[in-house]
């Protein structure tokens, strides 16, 4: 009989709760193994997660704010292969203010969560990921310069814009390389960062969202999508 193949791997950065918990969840439902990252060492759902599925769900601990730990999860992944990488990370800001209004720390806060850090991580553990592999990130629908004609988020919004950006910097210094590279935008979802108001659920998103990045394998190149695969313009 001949051997199955061995379940591909795939490391979620943010995977502790949310649309990154929710991810874990569909690519264990998927037959993937995960490898799942989050700050701080409080008991989270994806520990939950990890109980229910022995042996296909491991966790590994990383403030992607802190340079010391990024290296220390690199260093304790060196042997590992992936299919995969993802990078789940965000915070907001009040939603109200404008440029005009936030405080230096706070812009800095917010930018350095979601745009700086998520691309420090990829480029630590970008080397760990296959030749057919994924890398991605999560940003949002909102970094997409041209689809903003209302403002509104101002500083999430450029984080959003600027982490978009880095990565297609990342993707011309990798011109050539086989692995496909996806800025994903997952919808506006019921989540503590989304709020109550957004239309979508987070089943309404992640199945999908993990469908279009499933579809991505063996397709080279940088690639802004939504969480239907439709063409997100920069």
């Amino acid at each position: 009989m001949a051997t199955p193949p061995a379940p591909k791997t795939i490391l979620l950065v943010g995977a502790s709760r949310g649309l990154g918990q929710a991810m874990a969840a569909e690519y264990v439902k998927r037959g993937w193994t995960v490898i799942g990252a989050v700050r701080g060492a409080d008991r989270t759902p994806l520990h939950d997660l990890a109980d229910a599925n022995p042996g296909r769900v491991s966790i590994e601990t990383l403030d992607i704010l802190d340079p010391a730990q990024i290296a220390a999860l690199q260093a304790r992944l060196t042997d590992r292969k992936l299919d995969a990488l993802f990078v789940n990370a965000g915070v907001t800001n009040n939603p109200a203010e404008t440029v005009a209004d936030v405080t230096t720390d706070e812009f800095v806060r917010v930018m350095v969560t979601n745009a700086l850090s998520p691309m420090k991580v990829i480029e630590a553990l970008e080397g760990l990921v296959a030749a057919d592999g994924l890398i991605g990130v999560m940003s949002s629908g909102q970094g997409s310069v041209t689809n903003n004609t209302v403002g509104m988020r101002e500083v999430y919004r450029s984080s959003k814009a600027a982490l978009n950006q880095f990565m297609r910097s990342f993707a011309a210094r990798h011109a050539g390389d086989p692995r496909a590279m996806v800025v994903m935008a997952p919808g506006w979802v019921r989540t503590d960062m989304g709020g109550s108001q957004a239309p979508l659920t987070i089943a309404d998103s992640i199945p999908s969202l993990v469908n279009v990045l499933l579809a991505q394998h063996g397709q080279p190149g940088l690639r802004y999508l939504d969480y239907l695969g439709r063409v997100v313009p920069w």
